[in-house]
């Protein structure tokens, strides 16, 4: 790959506490792209990208601290305000956020190596779901705004806050699936203490002064640092009511066993996945072939949504392995904002160690490198590798690698693979590739009871962010989705009152006046 630099460095000193951008004036930790420059000796080393603050607990208690006087027990300001005031907020950032497309899509490409195409994708991806989750609010309310009447009893039902919600998301999208978590969390009333990923942090600092003027103090309050430093003593104090976190089960269940009152933690929780692709004896193998490398190397493959293994049927086996390896190999490596760059540097340091000694004990254990070019190895990538036979004494059976390794396993019977995801801690989605409607049904009905989503003929995915987006087991806890995240981030409320004429004047007088912001039939257009 050509020589390449980045030019201005981001060295960021500020955090968002109580709706005001601090200076941080204490240690930094320096943030590098593993995508190699040279520097002013002329030696090859990851490119400086800038700094970020390295924060502790006592900032992070602070900001504890402000969403929590924000919230006031649900009596602050913003949990008690007018929908369509708190939609109004979002809309103003989402105006601000736009502005910043092409220098969140830049750090993008350095901070984690995501090709240009799909950093403008999640860009614009997340600027649509601000949009239609501001509609899905709106119909939400609209939906609220009327009474109900059953045994002589009136009530009017709406969706009120939990709390004070802790948000972590991952870095493989630290700009999308981030934002699906704060997003409605906060226009659903809670707010949030926001702390980013480690890889993809610089990237949120353009967006701190559009957080800053966009919402109530408090409302919003992000910090940078290490987890353990801020995201597990906020846990300890107990006054966290909601876990959103997108990233690994551990990690979870670590913060979760700091929390002294987890009865009433609410977790919304993206996690791990080992999802699974069939191939039946009559698919299409162009199709097929052209979906398996979409799932298992889209971004690296470092995708909870990617196919991590994939069963073939023992009489296709051989026809698929040859023209699979030889698309893999196809693939072009290159910078992230090189033309048609599909595999582009990992951005984890020890990410292409791990995916050696994978490939390593796959081998040892009776495996064999299937493409010519799996595995080569550079400074800040592995190649590709197609591992075939497959069994269950390899690490790589058992590990979600996130990242580009394929394990290909073949199956006689179709029982074979439909009970190792049955066995599987995972369960959010598999890939059914096949023609045959007689084979196909009854599969779709066993599957649906294992994982969340069956893609028929068709790589495994999040989107669209219509669609419900979760999983069985260890990969998921809550439901999101632009229109079942509002429901994650909130729980039903309602006033209740007996049919009597005392009651309804007073119900009459109160829908039409403006003292109550839950007791209202205004329709948000």
């Amino acid at each position: 790959m050509k020589q390449v630099s980045f030019k201005n460095p981001i060295h960021s000193k500020k955090y968002l506490i109580e709706g005001e951008l601090h200076s941080w004036k204490g240690e930094v930790s320096n943030v590098y792209s593993s995508i190699y420059s040279k520097n002013i000796k002329g030696e090859k080393k990851p490119t400086l990208l800038g700094s970020i603050p390295d924060m502790g607990s006592d900032h992070a208690i602070k900001a504890l601290n402000s969403a929590e006087n924000a919230f006031k027990r649900g009596q602050g300001t913003w949990p008690t305000m007018k929908v369509k005031d708190r939609i109004k907020c979002m809309e103003i950032f989402v105006k601000k956020m736009e502005k910043t497309r092409e220098e969140i899509v830049d750090l993008l490409m350095w901070e984690i190596g995501k090709n240009k195409v799909d950093s403008y994708k999640e860009f614009d991806r997340t600027i649509e779901y601000i949009y239609d989750t501001i509609e899905a609010y709106k119909d939400l309310d609209r939906d609220s705004a009327k009474f109900s009447k059953n045994s002589g009893i009136h009530a009017h039902i709406r969706r009120g806050p939990l709390g004070v919600v802790l948000c972590l998301g991952p870095y493989n999208y630290p700009l999308n699936e981030t934002f699906c978590l704060l997003i409605p969390a906060i226009i659903m009333g809670n707010t949030a203490i926001f702390k980013p990923a480690k890889h993809g942090v610089l990237l949120i600092t353009p967006l701190l002064k559009a957080f800053q003027e966009s919402f109530p103090p408090g409302v919003v309050n992000i910090l940078f640092g290490r987890g353990r430093k801020i995201a597990a003593p906020i846990m300890k104090t107990g006054k966290i009511d909601v876990l959103a976190l997108i990233g690994h089960s551990t990690s979870a269940v670590a913060l979760q066993d700091e929390h002294p009152n987890k009865n009433r933690l609410r977790l919304v929780l993206g996690l791990e996945a080992k999802n699974p692709g069939i191939i039946l004896p009559d698919a299409d193998l162009d199709l097929t072939i052209k979906e398996c490398i979409s799932g298992t190397l889209s971004f690296n493959g470092q995708r909870c949504t990617a196919l991590k293994v994939i069963y073939v049927h023992e009489s296709i086996v051989d026809e698929f392995l040859s023209r699979f390896s030889l698309a893999v190999d196809n693939l072009k490596f290159g910078l992230p904002w090189e033309d048609k760059a599909f595999l582009t540097p990992l951005p984890e340091p020890n990410k292409p160690k791990y995916i050696q000694d994978l490939i390593k004990d796959a081998v040892k254990n009776g495996a064999k490198v299937m493409n010519k070019k799996g595995g080569e190895l550079s400074e800040n990538f592995s190649f590709p590798a197609v591992i075939y036979p497959v069994n269950d004494s390899m690490k790589v059976y058992h590990e979600e690698q996130f990242g580009p390794i394929i394990p290909v396993i073949a199956y006689s019977d179709i029982n074979e693979p439909l009970d190792a995801m049955a066995s599987s801690e995972y369960g959010q989605q598999a890939s059914l590739f096949g023609e045959d409607i007689s084979k196909i049904g009854p599969l779709i009905d066993t599957m649906s009871n294992l994982v969340c989503r069956v893609n028929l003929n068709s790589a495994c995915q999040r989107g669209p962010d219509i669609y419900p987006f979760t999983g069985r087991k260890n990969s998921a806890v809550s439901t999101l989705s632009v229109h079942d995240a509002l429901r994650s981030f909130s729980i039903r409320t309602f006033v209740a009152a007996k049919d009597n004429d005392y009651n309804n004047k007073i119900i009459n007088s109160l829908a039409n006046s403006k003292d109550s912001n839950f007791i209202n039939t205004e329709y948000i257009l």
